[in-house]
C-alpha cells in the first residue's frame, strides 16, 4: 500500500449543498413516442437530473418545431399578443416530459446554430423590443398558464447562445450582427423580462469559452471571446441590465483546464461587480470533435465526466452545469449508442453523481493524488463517496472515513469496462473505517452507506 494514496472523508466537514452539476443539454426525446417519453422518464429519474437546457433540441441542430423563438412564433410581423400566432405543440410535449420526470427545463431564448451558406434565424431580430415581448408570452405560457399553458415555474431563462461564435467559411453561425447589436438585444430584453417576471432568473449568453486563458496557439477569434465577455460585463453594469447567471462552455479532455476556466469566470464576474451572479457551465464534454466523438462513449469519457464532477464540486466556482448533450440525434451524446439505443458506460458517471446530489449536503474531501478526484455527500444517516482514477495506471487507495453511522450497509460499486455501477462487495459500517481499494485506470468508484 502506498501510504500517500489516501482519501480522507470526515462527515462532520460539511461544505454547503451538493451542486446541480449533473444537468444535461437536450433530452432523449423520440418524436414517435408522443407524450409517452420513456427515455426521459427513466434516465432523468435514475440520474436525479436537476436541469435540462433547451438548446439544439430535436432534429438536426434544432429541427423546425421546437423551443426556438422562430419555431414558436413563425411570423415576426404578426401580433405578438394573439395566442393564435404561437405554435407550442411540440415544445409543450417536450417540456412536459422533462417536468414530469422531476427535472426542470432550463429555457434558452434564441435560435440554434446555422452552419450553412444561408442564415434564416441567426440574424438579429428586426425589432428587439418586440422580440422581448414574444419571449414574455412564451414565459407566460409555461409559467402563468397563458394560451392554454402551464404553471411550471421554470426558473432559468437564458438569452441567446454563443453570439461571439466565429462560425466557418460560410460566416458567423449564431449571431450575424455586431457586438453592440447583441448587447442592445440583451439590455432591452433582460430589463423588460425582469420587470415583468421579477422572480425568474435571467442570464446568458452561453459564451463559446475562454481558451485563451490556458492555451497559447489559438486563433485571434478565440482570443476575442475574453474581450467580448469583459465588454459584456461592462455594458451590463453600466446599463444596470440583469445578470442573475452567466453561462459559458468548454470542450476539453483536461480536467485542470475546465477548473481553470471556471476560476477565471468566477473571478472576472467578481472583479466587475457581479459577486452574486451565478456561474453556469451549460455546455461541456470530453474533447470536441475527431477521435473525441468515439471516446465520449468509452471509459475514458466516463472517467473524465466523473473527474470534472468531483473537481468542480470541491470548488466554489460553478453553481450549475449541463453536459452537452443527451439528444438521441446528437453526435455529442456520449450516454447512448446512436445505432442501438443502448446506454453506454459514461451515463453511469452521472447516475453515480446523482446519488450524491440526492443526499444534498456536500462534504469536504481531502485527496492530493495526481489524476485522482473524490467528493462526498450525506443526508441524515445516509452517506456516499464518489472517486475516480482518471489517467493513471492501477493504484491502491486507502479511504479513511470518519463520523459515520454504525451498523449500516456499506456497498462498494464500480464503473469501468467490467461494471456498470454494480456492487463489487459490501460489509457493515463502523463510526471510523478504512477501506482499501485497488482502482484501475479510468475507473469510478461509488461507496454508499445506508
Amino acid at each position: 500500500m502506498n501510504q500517500n494514496n489516501k482519501v480522507k472523508i470526515d462527515f462532520k466537514n460539511e461544505k454547503g449543498v451538493v451542486k446541480p452539476l449533473n444537468g444535461v443539454c437536450c433530452a432523449p426525446y423520440s418524436s414517435i413516442m408522443g407524450k409517452n417519453q420513456k427515455h426521459i422518464d427513466k434516465y432523468f429519474k435514475e440520474g436525479n437530473i436537476p436541469y435540462c437546457r433547451l438548446h439544439d433540441c430535436c432534429g438536426k441542430w434544432g429541427g423546425t418545431h421546437f423551443v426556438d423563438i422562430p419555431n414558436i412564433f413563425r411570423d415576426f410581423d404578426a401580433d405578438e399578443n394573439d395566442p393564435n400566432n404561437y405554435d407550442f405543440h411540440y415544445t409543450d410535449e417536450y417540456i412536459g416530459a422533462i417536468q414530469k420526470s422531476g427535472c426542470e427545463a432550463y429555457y434558452r431564448l434564441g435560435v440554434t446554430i446555422e452552419w450553412g451558406s444561408k442564415k434564416y434565424t441567426a440574424n438579429p431580430p428586426k425589432n428587439f423590443g418586440k422580440w422581448a415581448r414574444i419571449c414574455e408570452h412564451i414565459i407566460m405560457h409555461y409559467n402563468c398558464g397563458w394560451a392554454s399553458g402551464f404553471n411550471y415555474n421554470i426558473k432559468y431563462w437564458e438569452i441567446w447562445n454563443e453570439p461571439e461564435n466565429p462560425g466557418n467559411m460560410n460566416g458567423k453561425c449564431m449571431w450575424t450582427g455586431t457586438e453592440e447589436e447583441f448587447f442592445d438585444l440583451y439590455r432591452i430584453s433582460s430589463r423588460y423580462l425582469k420587470e415583468k417576471f421579477p422572480n425568474i432568473k435571467i442570464g446568458g449568453y452561453g459564451s463559446c469559452g475562454f481558451y485563451a486563458v490556458t492555451r497559447e496557439n489559438i486563433p485571434d477569434t478565440h482570443k476575442g471571446f475574453v474581450t467580448f465577455f469583459i465588454d459584456f460585463l461592462k455594458m451590463a453594469k453600466r446599463t444596470e441590465s440583469p445578470l442573475d447567471f452567466f453561462s459559458w462552455h468548454i470542450y476539453s479532455a483536461d480536467v485542470n483546464e475546465v477548473v481553470a476556466h471556471a476560476k477565471f469566470v468566477r473571478e472576472t464576474l467578481d472583479k466587475y461587480g457581479f459577486e452574486y451572479t451565478e456561474v453556469h457551465l451549460n455546455e461541456w464534454n470530453f474533447g470536441a470533435e475527431g477521435k473525441s466523438f468515439e471516446s465520449k462513449h468509452t471509459c475514458e469519457g466516463m472517467s473524465f465526466n466523473s473527474a470534472v464532477l468531483c473537481a468542480l464540486s470541491n470548488t466554489d466556482y460553478v453553481d450549475a452545469a449541463m453536459y452537452y448533450c443527451f439528444s438521441l440525434e446528437g453526435m455529442y451524446n456520449g450516454f447512448m449508442n446512436q445505432n442501438t439505443g443502448e446506454i453506454d458506460v459514461p451515463w453511469y458517471s452521472f447516475e453515480a453523481y446523482g446519488q450524491l446530489y440526492k443526499l444534498k449536503t456536500g462534504i469536504k474531501t481531502e485527496c492530493n493524488v495526481k489524476d485522482f478526484y473524490a467528493y462526498a455527500a450525506k443526508n441524515g444517516d445516509k452517506y456516499a463517496v464518489m472517486a475516480v482514477n482518471y489517467k493513471s495506471d492501477e493504484r491502491s487507495f486507502e479511504f479513511e472515513i470518519s463520523d459515520c453511522a454504525v451498523n449500516k450497509t456499506v456497498s462498494v460499486k464500480y464503473i469501468n469496462d467490467k461494471y456498470n455501477l454494480d456492487t463489487v462487495f459490501a460489509f457493515t459500517s463502523s463510526e471510523n473505517m478504512k477501506i482499501c481499494l485497488n482502482i484501475e485506470k479510468q475507473t469510478t468508484v461509488l461507496i454508499t452507506i445506508e
